[in-house]
């Protein structure tokens, strides 16, 4: 039985369009938007889409994480980032008329408004900033995945690691001072490893090290850095 459930979010009220590309778009706009799109709240461990199949429209998060990641030819899983409310999902194969060179699946329930092609490219056609804004996203995703591939190339397990933890830290950290360092993100050992490129056993005696030398403490699947500085030592930002 199906767990999909569809629900009503118009954009103009948004809570994640403030963080999206969507945010200045004309209110005419996004009332076209709003007309056409679906939103459907998703559990835990569904797929948004697979890798391979062609895109027929964009996915929009309004609350909710996913993962987006590839399945190598052994048949493991290399996580390619981690979206958030805002974020959009699919739009550069749905850009470049390509399939989807990655598969998207829900890593903590929510709600994903689906924005059919037709309707997403012509609001790309008539706003020039909002397609300035796209291309530049579009780069920026490149550059991101550059860097990636250099750090996983150049750095060691444990430096990886501990970037990716930094990075987990800037990205989903909790507001308010006592839970700044919080990571508001539950993964599991085996999703963090997919991160690194390592295997599951590594990243849990890495954090069991991080934990005694006081870097981090474990609050279940959640991490709290306790000492980012610590953290960015270890990851070798600035070379030794």
């Amino acid at each position: 039985m199906s767990t999909k459930k569809n629900i009503r979010i118009p954009c103009t009220l948004c809570a994640g369009k403030e963080h999206s590309l969507f945010k200045d778009l004309p209110k005419e706009d996004l009332e076209t938007l709003s007309l056409h799109k679906t939103c459907i709240r998703y559990k835990k461990g569904q797929t948004l889409f697979y890798e391979g199949t062609r895109p027929m429209g964009l996915f929009c998060i309004n609350s909710g994480k996913v993962k987006v990641y590839k399945i190598s030819s052994e048949g493991k899983e290399q996580i390619l980032k981690l979206s958030k409310p805002g974020d959009f999902l699919g739009y550069r194969a749905l850009i470049s008329e390509e399939f989807y060179n990655s598969s998207a699946t829900v890593i903590q329930e929510g709600a994903m408004c689906y924005i059919p092609k037709a309707d997403f490219l012509e609001i790309l056609q008539k706003n020039p900033a909002f397609f300035r804004k796209m291309a530049k996203r579009v780069a920026h995703e490149l550059g991101l995945m550059e860097q990636k591939l250099v750090t996983i190339a150049q750095k060691s397990v444990r430096e990886r690691l501990a970037a990716t933890l930094i990075m987990l830290k800037e990205t989903y950290g909790m507001e308010g001072e006592d839970e700044s360092n919080l990571i508001d993100i539950a993964l599991s050992r085996e999703d963090l490893a997919n991160i690194i490129g390592t295997a599951t056993e590594t990243v849990i005696r890495l954090l069991s090290d991080f934990k005694t030398q006081k870097l981090i403490s474990l609050q279940g699947k959640k991490i709290k850095v306790l000492n980012p500085q610590g953290l960015v030592r270890e990851a070798d930002f600035y070379g030794r």
